[in-house]
C-alpha cells in the first residue's frame, strides 16, 4: 500500500509530465508549522525556471491540474509558491486504528546487517561516564536500525592488554594486592599506577616491561595477577550494563586484535605502511592526515594496529553491510587514518565503517563526586541522578513519598541521563543539567515518561473493549495538534535510521508530549460526548510513546 508521501509525489509527477517538465528534483516536507498543513512541497519554485514562469503563477496551475488526491482535505498556496497540503479528517482516523505495538516499524534496511560497537571499556579501568555515553547512543541507535528491519549485532571492544592495563598490573603488585581484588581497589591501582608511570622514570620502565610480559602471554606472577584482573572487570562489566539494560552478541578483546593487526601490518610494509626506526608507521601527510605508529621499535601493536586487527575479525566472522563505532569527537582525525589505512588494505573494511562521534560531554548545576580522578564513574553519576529524582518526586508528590521505590527512581535516573546525550545529533556538545533533566515542563526524559504515565491514567478506567475504533464511533471534526503529529511516527524513524541520528526521535518525542499535555489540561474525556474516540486516541498516543521511549532505552513505568 502506498504512503501518502507517495501518493503526492506520484499525482505531482504526472502532473509535471503533462507539463513537459522533467528531471527536477523537488521535496516533500513536513511544514515548520502545522498552521501550513500536513505536507509541503517546493515544487513550483524548483519547476518555474524550467517553464519560464513565476513560481507562485506555476504553483496554482499545478494545484488546478491535481484535482482530487486521497486523503487530501485541502491544498493552499503559500509564500512565494509553496504548496501546503491538508490531509482529512478520516486520515488521521484511519491512523489512530492501525496504531498497535508494532508502530514505527519499518522495512528499509531489511537484509541489511549492521554491527554495532556500543562499548570499548578497559577492563582496568573504572566504568565512567564516557562509556555511559556510548552505550547510551549505541543502545539507542541499535533499536532504532532493529525497528527499521536490520540484523544488528551489538558488539564490545574491551581493550584487555595495552600500557594502561601494564599500570595497573604494576600498582596491584607494587600494593601487593593480587589474590584480593576488587573492582574498587582495581580503580585505585589505575590512578596510582598512571601517576607513578608519569613521575617516575625507573617505574616507567618497570611498566613498560610488564607490558612486553602482558603482549608475550609470558607466564608468572604478571600473568596469573593480569587474569585475575581481568575476569572480575569483564564481569563488573556485564553486571553493569545489564543494570544499564544494554545487552551485547559478541565480544571482541585487543589481546586478540592486537596479534592479528601486526601481521596485517607486517604483510602490508611497503605498500600501506613503512618502516621508521624500527617501528612501523602509517605514512598519513601522503592523504592530508596525520601520521601514526602502528608497531612499534619494541616490535608491540598500539591502539591503531589493534583496530586494524579488530576489523578483520568483525568482518571475518560477520561479513556486515555497516560496522558502526560509538567514539567521541575528539578520535575524528584519530579514526580517518584507520579508515584510510583500511581502505588500502581491504577497501570494504573502510567503505562499511562508520565511526559516528559524539561531542564532548560537560556538566551543569552541581559538582560531580568521583572516586577516582575527575571523571566520574557510571554508578557514582547514577547514584547522584537519582538522589536529585528524589528530591523531585518528593516535592511533587508531598503525599505519597517515593524515596522508598528504588527501582522507578532508577528508571527515571537513566531516562534523564539517556535524554540529555541523545537530543543533540553527532558531534554535537552535550551539556548535563541536573535541574532540566528532571524537569516535569518539557525537554526531559522524565516530561516523556510522565506523559505516558498520564495516558496510562485514563486507560486504566476502561477495559481494552471499550478503546477499539469501530465504524459508529462519533468522531469530532476538530483534529487536536497531538493527533496530527501521530502519523509522523513512522517516517521519524525511518529518517533517524537513515542517517543514524536518534536524535530525530527524542525531538519528535518531546514535540508530541507537548501536545498531548495540552489536550489533556484543555479536554474532558471520560463521560465526554467523543469519549470512545478520545480514549481511542489516547492509547494512539500512548503505543507511540511507549515504542518511542524504547527506541531511546527509555523505560515507559506505568505510574509514577
Amino acid at each position: 500500500m502506498k504512503s501518502i508521501i507517495d501518493t503526492l509525489y506520484s499525482a505531482i509527477d504526472v502532473v509535471l509530465t503533462d507539463m513537459d517538465v522533467t528531471d527536477i528534483k523537488y521535496s516533500i516536507e513536513y511544514p515548520e508549522e502545522l498552521l501550513y498543513g500536513d505536507y509541503s512541497t517546493n515544487v513550483a519554485m524548483v519547476a518555474a525556471k524550467a517553464v519560464v514562469m513565476n513560481p507562485k503563477e506555476l504553483a496554482r496551475k499545478i494545484v488546478e491540474r491535481l484535482g482530487f488526491i486521497n486523503s487530501i482535505s485541502k491544498i493552499e498556496i503559500a509564500g512565494s509558491g509553496f504548496i501546503n497540503f491538508h490531509l482529512s479528517r478520516e486520515y488521521f482516523a484511519e491512523t489512530v486504528k492501525k496504531i498497535d505495538d508494532n508502530w514505527g516499524r519499518g522495512s528499509i534496511l531489511s537484509g541489511k546487517k549492521i554491527l554495532i560497537e556500543k562499548s570499548a571499556p578497559n577492563l582496568f579501568k573504572p566504568f565512567h561516564v564516557g562509556h555511559l555515553l556510548n552505550i547510551s547512543i549505541g543502545e539507542s541507535l541499535a533499536r532504532i536500525l532493529y525497528f527499521s528491519g536490520a540484523d544488528v549485532i551489538p558488539v564490545a571492544y574491551p581493550s584487555d592488554i595495552s600500557l594502561g592495563v601494564a599500570k595497573t598490573i604494576w600498582a596491584i603488585l607494587k600494593k601487593h594486592t593480587q589474590g584480593k581484588l576488587t573492582i574498587n581497589i582495581l580503580g585505585e591501582c589505575y590512578i596510582y599506577g598512571t601517576r607513578m608511570y608519569d613521575e617516575d622514570e625507573n617505574i616507567k620502565q618497570e611498566i613498560i616491561e610488564i607490558n612486553k610480559k602482558l603482549n608475550t602471554k609470558e607466564s608468572g606472577v604478571v600473568w596469573d595477577t593480569y587474569k585475575e584482573g581481568r575476569e572480575l572487570n569483564l564481569q563488573y562489566f556485564k553486571k553493569i550494563t545489564a543494570r544499564l539494560k544494554s545487552e551485547f552478541a559478541d565480544y571482541f578483546f585487543e589481546s586478540d586484535s592486537g596479534v592479528v593487526g601486526k601481521k596485517i601490518v607486517q604483510a602490508n610494509i611497503g605498500k600501506v605502511f613503512e618502516e621508521s626506526n624500527g617501528a612501523i608507521i602509517f605514512k598519513g601527510e601522503k592523504y592530508g592526515l596525520h601520521t601514526r605508529v602502528f608497531v612499534t621499535s619494541l616490535g608491540l601493536p598500539v591502539y591503531e594496529a589493534k583496530d586494524i586487527g579488530l576489523l578483520k575479525l568483525k568482518f571475518e566472522k560477520y561479513n556486515p553491510d555497516v560496522s558502526v563505532v560509538i567514539t567521541d569527537v575528539e578520535q575524528k582525525q584519530y579514526f580517518e587514518v584507520i579508515k584510510k589505512a583500511a581502505m588500502l588494505i581491504h577497501e570494504e573494511w573502510g567503505t562499511r565503517s562508520i565511526y559516528w562521534q559524539h561531542g564532548r560531554l560537560r556538566f551543569k548545576g552541581e559538582k560531580i563526586s568521583s572516586r577516582y580522578g575527575n571523571v566520574p564513574l557510571v554508578e557514582d553519576l547514577l547514584e547522584q541522578v537519582k538522589g536529585v529524582v528524589r528530591e523531585k518526586m518528593n516535592v511533587v508528590k508531598r503525599k505519597v513519598q517515593i524515596s522508598n521505590n528504588d527501582i522507578l527512581i532508577e528508571k527515571i535516573a537513566l531516562a534523564a541521563l539517556r535524554y540529555s546525550f541523545l537530543q543533540g545529533g553527532s558531534g554535537k556538545n552535550i551539556i548535563f543539567d541536573f535541574k532540566q533533566s528532571v524537569s516535569l515542563e518539557g525537554n526531559s526524559g522524565i516530561y516523556l515518561q510522565y506523559s505516558y504515565v498520564r495516558a496510562q491514567s485514563v486507560l486504566e478506567k476502561v477495559s481494552d473493549d471499550s478503546i477499539t475504533i469501530h465504524d459508529t464511533m462519533l468522531i469530532p471534526k476538530e483534529i487536536p495538534v497531538f493527533e496530527r503529529l501521530l502519523p509522523r511516527f513512522p517516517a521519524t524513524v525511518e529518517r533517524a535510521s537513515k542517517e543514524y541520528e536518534p536524535h530525530y526521535v527524542t525531538t519528535y518525542l518531546t514535540e508530541l508530549a507537548s501536545a498531548f499535555n495540552s489536550w489533556y489540561a484543555n479536554e474532558r474525556i471520560i463521560g465526554s460526548e467523543y469519549e470512545s474516540y478520545k480514549r481511542a486516541l489516547t492509547k494512539a498516543f500512548a503505543t507511540t510513546m511507549k515504542n518511542g521511549l524504547w527506541l531511546l532505552g527509555i523505560d515507559a513505568p506505568e505510574r509514577m
